[in-house]
């Protein structure tokens, strides 16, 4: 079997892609980054602070997040906590008024060929000037 290498891990920045979650655990190789590959067929780049509406939202659709699943250790998300989404969802829900904030700096730049910068730029909680 093929060992799965993953892109650089890069922010639509242009900088190092910083973590996302590691409680809960995130991200399409479960290293806490939105990092991703040829095989992330759903891109999972982009890094969503989930909320109440889009978890409800997201559940309406056919992908329940915040229910547990104890056989795939995945604990349920809740509003407040970070996942990476995949971005074709995360341009679905935008356009349904429903997008969740997200992190700028832990969003891979993958995400790019599926959701505009400007549209990331407008649901930011970083921006490129924060300096903490």
């Amino acid at each position: 079997m093929p060992v799965t290498r993953a892109d650089p891990s890069v922010n639509v920045l242009g900088e190092p892609l910083e973590p996302c979650s590691t409680a809960p655990m995130t991200g399409f190789f479960r290293n806490g980054a939105c990092d991703t590959c040829a095989e992330d067929r759903g891109s999972h780049t982009v890094c969503a602070e989930m909320t109440e509406e889009f978890l409800a939202y997201s559940k309406y659709l056919g992908n329940d997040l915040s229910t547990p699943r104890p056989e795939y250790a995945f604990p349920g998300l809740k509003p407040g906590d970070h996942w990476c989404l995949c971005a074709a969802r995360f341009v679905q829900a935008y356009h349904e008024g429903v997008a969740p904030r997200i992190r700028l700096r832990a969003t891979h730049r993958r995400a790019l060929e599926i959701v505009p910068l400007e549209i990331l730029h407008e649901l930011a909680v970083d921006t490129e000037t924060d300096t903490d």
